[in-house]
């Protein structure tokens, strides 16, 4: 028992090292010439509009799920004029930015593994190391500046859209006034609370965009070995983005007092 535990935690540590190395070379990339766009906006249009629509969809319900689940207890204290202040702020700072970063990892990170990954098995990825091109400056980087990019824009839409499904709740069923909403919402709602939700959308955008890439690039044993490489890059991204969470909120809480 003991010994499986070191192995794995051994393993984890190797994985982690490599994931940073990975994103070493992708920075390295990324601030030394030649600078070229057209990739970059490519994945850009391919994160953004792709997944607008889902993530759009599961925060309007969850902001609607809150306000629900709150007014089961308000509603008792007749405080249910507060439940506006809870669905903005839980929203903005907590629910949103991990629930988009889930939905994009399981979605763009999966993708990213099985491209790379058919490119591995299909040797065009040692087609381009023979024509001097670099892999991580072709493959790696567009995808990461894409997901940085995109992901806080996602996130920032999803706060508005899942307010609006919290503001459904809270005027036609609790029947709190249109005014009232509005006036309580951005009463509770400061700009630290939008800025702590997109500073972690950044760094779950480089959790995506590295394990992904790395998945991809590691892949080994054909079709099996992309399939295998899709799902732990779905599963170990799922995995980090919630430690970077907790992380990230602990800093924000405790050291920085935001």
């Amino acid at each position: 028992m003991g010994s499986s535990v070191a192995i794995s935690l051994k393993n984890w540590i190797s994985y982690v090292g490599q994931l940073t190395i990975l994103f070493t070379r992708t920075v390295t990339c990324i601030f030394s010439p030649p600078f070229k766009s057209i990739r970059f906006f490519t994945q850009a249009q391919r994160i953004g509009p792709g997944s607008f629509i889902i993530s759009s969809l599961v925060a309007f319900f969850v902001g609607m799920i809150i306000a629900l689940q709150m007014a089961y207890q308000m509603v008792q204290l007749s405080a249910e004029l507060y439940i506006p202040n809870v669905i903005a702020v839980a929203l903005t700072r907590e629910l949103t930015p991990v629930l988009t970063a889930l939905i994009v990892a399981g979605r763009i990170g999966a993708g990213i593994a099985a491209e790379i990954g058919s490119m591995v098995v299909t040797e065009q990825v040692d087609a381009l190391k023979a024509f001097a091109v670099n892999p991580v400056r072709y493959l790696v980087v567009p995808r990461f500046l894409g997901l940085i990019l995109m992901l806080p824009v996602l996130t920032m839409l999803s706060d508005l859209i899942g307010i609006w499904g919290g503001y459904v709740i809270c005027v036609y069923k609790l029947h709190i006034s249109h005014e009232m909403f509005w006036k309580m919402t951005f009463r509770a709602l400061t700009m630290k609370d939008v800025t702590t939700g997109l500073v972690k959308t950044i760094f779950f955008g480089m959790i995506i965009a590295i394990v992904g890439c790395h998945q991809g690039l590691t892949v080994k044993g054909g079709a099996d070995g992309v399939g295998k490489a899709t799902t732990t890059a779905v599963v170990r991204s799922f995995i980090l983005i919630i430690m970077m969470d907790c992380f990230i909120t602990f800093i924000f809480y405790f050291l920085l007092n935001v």
